[in-house]
């Protein structure tokens, strides 16, 4: 039985507990032994709720067996990225200068998930501060990803791609800022959606680089991911970033999802050298499958998106060095060397000595240089006017297509450990995902098949103008759907149980 609901879609676990078929508290109780079961292996999770989750399990429970009318996520268990602050349960965001921190109040999209009745299971590893992409960053240690485990997951939010693909859950909540949501679920073959810049508030997720973070759903299906971005969308009075706007149709795309009569844009700049052969045949497989389905595939030529990943580079540290002031031993957090024989100059670098890690003092200490006299013309603002072509260049194209597609990530999931001692190489697995960031458009990552050379998922990007965010569901709904009746789900039907 408890095989059994775990394998369950959101959409089809939510109409169970609707109808009786199912409890809150079984479905609840049937993810956490999964948890219990694998974690030890996978290390999604660095905190597990379960006492809080099985309270919120039960008064969904109490709802139903008094005629409330239930949402359409009412009961379904949830992954949450440890980057969003949560009321009595820590918040760490991987790093050990927030090791033990309990917040005194719920991020928007903590209280969002909890007013629509979703149950939080607890919070995922990441890479500290959501600077990486690999999980190995955090200070607690790498997550495996499920397809094999001696992998990496993606990152930063690895933890919640991995809990997915191991079926510890069927939705979670990452957090993009250069592909952090896309990257992981191309790499362990589920659904990501990074929203409009702007859509998801960001009040109470703690701030890597302000102008470009963006939280969202991943789930392993897009009709769920749909059901999950409408649930914590919307305007947020409390985040002055947050568009005052209505949340577009997503779940009504994903059910209805056609690709006929569409104009899809396929950039030169997103091919070439670096990408692996088994990315780049499924990605042109999936282009043939759009045209199949009724599109029209036209050929874009972006020469700015080639210096993405420069300017990501400059603007992403130097916004992390102003954030990241704020964690200064005197406030909250670690507090180390304060023995009353130091000033507080002193016992802040101690702390910081010690509570950062080595990718995080790195993007600080290039940010400061950048934002420093003399430099700031030369390196930030350079990079924040390749930003502006950039957007200029998404504009442009979005005037001849209605979506753009590419690979997710030029390979497939690397092995832990290959490229941590070289942050360039470990940087481009983000090529395909930062313009995306740097303009605030939307942008999903699904499945689009396994590389032949090595049996690992590949993903597809859909990148959809601002405020369109429905485009993406729309297709990749239509090719979720193809996909699924030519070849079977890849991570329902191939993935290697643990």
């Amino acid at each position: 039985m408890s095989d059994s609901i775990i394998k369950l879609t959101a959409a089809e676990t939510a109409a169970k507990i609707a109808s009786g078929e199912l409890t809150a508290v079984e479905v609840t109780e049937a993810h956490l032994a999964r948890i219990e079961a694998v974690d030890e292996k996978v290390h999604a999770f660095l905190h597990v709720d379960r006492e809080g989750a099985l309270a919120q399990a039960r008064a969904v429970d109490a709802k139903r067996a008094a005629g409330e009318k239930l949402g359409p996520l009412a009961g379904v268990p949830l992954a949450l990225k440890d980057i969003f602050t949560t009321e009595s349960i820590p918040t760490t965001v991987g790093s050990k200068i927030l090791e033990g921190w309990i917040p005194p109040y719920d991020a928007t999209v903590t209280k969002r998930l909890k007013d629509a009745d979703v149950v939080i299971l607890g919070k995922t590893n990441m890479d500290e501060f959501a600077m990486g992409s690999s999980t190995e960053n955090s200070a607690y240690g790498p997550t495996g990803n499920p397809w094999d485990l001696t992998r990496i997951p993606g990152g930063s939010g690895g933890g919640s791609s991995a809990a997915l693909a191991a079926f510890e859950a069927p939705l979670a909540i990452g957090t993009d800022t250069g592909g952090s949501i896309r990257q992981p679920a191309a790499v362990t073959g589920t659904v990501g959606v990074k929203p409009t810049y702007g859509g998801v508030s960001r009040y109470g997720m703690v701030a890597f680089s302000s102008s470009l973070d963006q939280g969202g759903p991943c789930a392993r299906t897009v009709l769920d991911a749909a059901l999950l971005h409408e649930a914590i969308a919307g305007h947020d009075p409390l985040d002055s970033t947050s568009i005052d706007a209505p949340v577009p149709p997503v779940v009504e795309a994903a059910r209805n999802g056609s690709v006929e009569g569409m104009r899809v844009g396929v950039v030169k700049q997103f091919r070439g050298e670096g990408y692996q052969a088994g990315v780049v045949q499924r990605f042109d497989e999936s282009v043939e499958l759009l045209r199949k389905l009724g599109a029209t595939i036209v050929e874009l030529d972006c020469p700015s998106f080639d210096l993405a990943l420069s300017a990501y580079y400059l603007i992403a540290p130097s916004e992390c060095s102003s954030n990241l002031a704020r964690f200064d031993a005197m406030r909250y957090g670690l507090r180390v060397g304060d023995d009353g024989t130091r000033s507080a100059e002193e016992v802040t670098a101690i702390t910081r000595e010690e509570g950062f890690g080595d990718e995080v003092k790195r993007r600080v200490i290039l940010g400061t240089y950048a934002l420093s006299s003399g430099y700031y013309d030369a390196y930030y603002g350079s990079a924040q006017k390749v930003r502006t072509l950039i957007t200029r260049d998404f504009e442009r194209a979005f005037e001849e297509v209605d979506v753009i597609v590419s690979p997710t990530t030029p390979t497939t999931a690397f092995p832990i450990g290959e490229r941590a001692d070289d942050p360039m190489a470990m940087y481009l697995a983000d090529l395909c995902t930062i313009p995306t960031n740097l303009a605030g458009n939307a942008a999903m990552s699904l499945p689009c098949g396994l590389a032949p050379e090595d049996g690992l998922p590949v993903g597809l990007q859909i990148i959809a103008p601002a405020m369109k965010d429905d485009r993406l569901y729309k297709v990749g709904a239509a090719v979720e759907a193809a996909f699924v009746e030519q070849w079977g789900h890849p991570l329902l039907e191939e993935a290697p149980s643990l």
